[in-house]
């Protein structure tokens, strides 16, 4: 084998990076107990402490080889000037990273000007798709061991929304379950509990792009499905795209701002989808009398219920 990595002009390393060591530390195999794994918050603060040390090489290497990161005279200038140094002293001074650097100045400016190319050439997305990681998967809870809880898993929580985000992926792109897309992009972020969710903005072909409310009530739903059609379906809205409890039900809920919802719940009933002043959709919530339990309350349909449940996509809502 080292003949033939020679023979093709390979040269054979003979060490790992950081990076590959720790991940080859928090694998989780079914013949070797590594107890670092199950040590609750002190694995977190062993994560943490681990990815920066990986950070930290990754820095050092941007600040010890500029050399490999040259650029015009100009354009370093006015990349200086961007940054709102005004002192001449200064200039050449500064260390730049590369925007190979994840979470770097370049790296984010780059795919921000990747992102206005794309709407500038398709057009405005017509999906905005979110995915939030939830500790009760399946996925999750079958690899945890007795003594271990999900906050305490960040490596699990990781691989488990990483493999679902891939699945998303190909039912959008591969399996075209919203039509053929054009262009799409996301971004992946964590919520102050641990848990990370992603958003996606998902562009149509011009064949596919929705144009009509009957297309938007095709994809999008928010009412509760039938319960004695749908039975699954109405448990799943039920306890996973229900806001609140808010309003006169509970003031003192965390998005009440000045006595209001900031997120505009309960919204009016309406009996079709249309679009609204600022150009999105005011989707369809019927009035019907509907009587559920949710939350430890019995919400009437007295514009408090159906008023409160998220947008879902019908089609990702079984799934995931």
């Amino acid at each position: 084998m080292e003949t033939q990595n020679l023979e093709q002009g390979k040269r054979k390393r003979d060490v790992v990076s950081v990076r590959e060591y720790y991940c080859y530390k928090l694998q989780m195999r079914n013949d070797d107990e590594d107890e670092i794994l199950h040590t609750r918050r002190l694995f977190q603060q062993y994560s943490v402490d681990e990815y920066i040390k990986l950070e930290t090489q990754r820095l050092d290497f941007g600040s010890f080889n500029q050399d490999l990161f040259r650029m015009s005279v100009l354009q370093g200038l006015l990349y200086v000037l961007r940054l709102g140094e005004r002192d001449a002293s200064n200039v050449g001074k500064q260390t730049f990273l590369p925007n190979s650097f994840i979470g770097g100045p370049r790296d984010m400016r780059q795919h921000y000007m990747d992102v206005i190319a794309l709407v500038q050439h398709f057009g405005k997305p017509d999906l905005f798709i979110t995915m939030t990681c939830n500790s009760s998967w399946m996925e999750i809870k079958e690899h945890l061991s007795s003594s271990d809880e999900a906050q305490n898993r960040p490596d699990l929580i990781s691989r488990a929304f990483r493999a679902k985000i891939e699945e998303l992926k190909t039912d959008i792109l591969k399996r075209n379950i919203f039509g053929k897309v054009a262009a799409f992009m996301y971004t992946v972020e964590f919520q102050k509990r641990g848990l990370p969710h992603a958003h996606f903005l998902i562009i149509l072909s011009n064949e596919q792009k929705l144009l009509t409310t009957e297309a938007y009530d095709d994809i999008i739903r928010a009412e509760l499905p039938d319960s004695n059609r749908e039975p699954n379906l109405h448990k799943l809205v039920l306890k996973h795209m229900m806001h609140g409890l808010c309003g006169i039900l509970n003031p003192i809920n965390c998005c009440m701002k000045k006595g209001c919802c900031k997120f505009k719940y309960p919204q009016k009933f309406v009996d079709q989808t249309s679009k609204g002043n600022d150009l999105y959709p005011i989707y369809r919530r019927r009035n019907t009398g509907e009587v559920v339990h949710v939350r430890g309350k019995d919400l009437y349909n007295l514009g408090l219920f159906i008023q409160s449940i998220f947008t879902w996509k019908i089609q990702l809502s079984h799934k995931y």
